[in-house]
């Protein structure tokens, strides 16, 4: 399965200029925990960074520092850790996993933001995986019982 297949497509993003009161503000109207800032490129918006609602409050509230002069583009650091949305979704989760990310922004072949894997996205999946698994028992006593009935009414 590819991780196009499984993550969330509708995404909020924000622009490096953005305050971090605003990214508060999205984040509240949005029900959103994060919010992707992109730039924008001729072929769509390219992700450079992500910033949390845990960001605003461990390095701007925490801190004491007034948000007003913050931009979303002092709120993150270091290189942007993505992936394409043709990987193999289990390729995508040992990313995250071995990052110790809970978002992976995930973009198209010309790196342009098509969606993001989360957590939650990652979860679903796998309970959908494991409830299908279950079944597979009860499958095979259901067509066991067929089998026996039948072999009851042959003459």
């Amino acid at each position: 399965m590819r991780v196009g297949d499984v993550c969330t497509r509708s995404v909020v993003t924000c622009r490096r200029e953005t305050s971090a009161v605003e990214l508060a503000q999205i984040m509240r109207d949005r029900h959103v925990g994060d919010v992707i800032v992109v730039d924008e490129a001729e072929t769509g918006p390219t992700p450079i960074g992500i910033v949390t609602d845990r960001d605003l409050v461990v390095l701007v509230l925490a801190n004491g520092v007034s948000p007003e002069g913050l931009q979303a583009g002092n709120l993150f650091k270091g290189t942007l850790v993505t992936a394409l949305q043709s990987d193999d979704i289990y390729d995508a989760i040992w990313c995250m996993r071995s990052r110790g990310v809970r978002r992976l922004p995930i973009v198209n072949a010309s790196n342009c933001l098509v969606g993001v894997l989360t957590l939650d996205d990652v979860t679903r999946l796998l309970a959908e995986a494991l409830g299908e698994v279950g079944r597979i028992s009860l499958y095979q006593a259901r067509r066991e019982e067929v089998a026996l009935e039948r072999e009851r009414h042959a003459p």
